[in-house]
């Protein structure tokens, strides 16, 4: 999926007032995805998104690497991503994005559901297996439950 396209459907998903806004939710949703996410994973994820969003992606991936988080093993993927649950998902999406919590839930769903579209299956099942019950219900319904 094409930038472009990825940031016009998260703007009209999350009912957003314009590009800039939903740019600036994307960019911070995958940002924290990517911290919550083991590194390596992240990377894969990283790998099927346009080139400004997969590096926004590498980055926190990097450097949460970097961090030191230990390798729990998980799904052979490198470091583990930090362990927070929705409530910090929420507030590190919304210092972010400039904008509060509730806000950022909705644009982390949107965000969410375009990243599932546009991402190969098995990945979005990684990803969805990887994320604590709390943020795997932001995903489409038919992901939201599996993990």
């Amino acid at each position: 999926m094409r930038h472009d396209e990825m940031i016009g459907k998260v703007q009209a998903l999350a009912r957003l007032p314009d590009r800039g806004t939903a740019e600036r939710a994307a960019h911070a949703v995958v940002t924290t995805l990517s911290e919550r996410l083991p590194s390596g994973l992240a990377r894969h994820v990283a790998a099927q998104l346009p080139p400004d969003m997969a590096d926004a992606m590498r980055q926190a991936a990097d450097a949460a690497a970097v961090s030191g988080a230990p390798d729990t093993g998980a799904h052979g993927s490198g470091a583990s991503g930090e362990r927070f649950g929705l409530t910090a998902f929420a507030g590190r999406i919304a210092d972010r994005a400039g904008t509060d919590e509730d806000t950022a839930i909705r644009e982390a769903a949107a965000v969410l559901e375009v990243l599932d579209a546009a991402l190969a299956p098995e990945l979005t099942e990684r990803m969805a297996g990887a994320l604590p019950a709390d943020i795997r219900e932001l995903l489409p319904v038919e992901r939201a439950s599996e993990g």
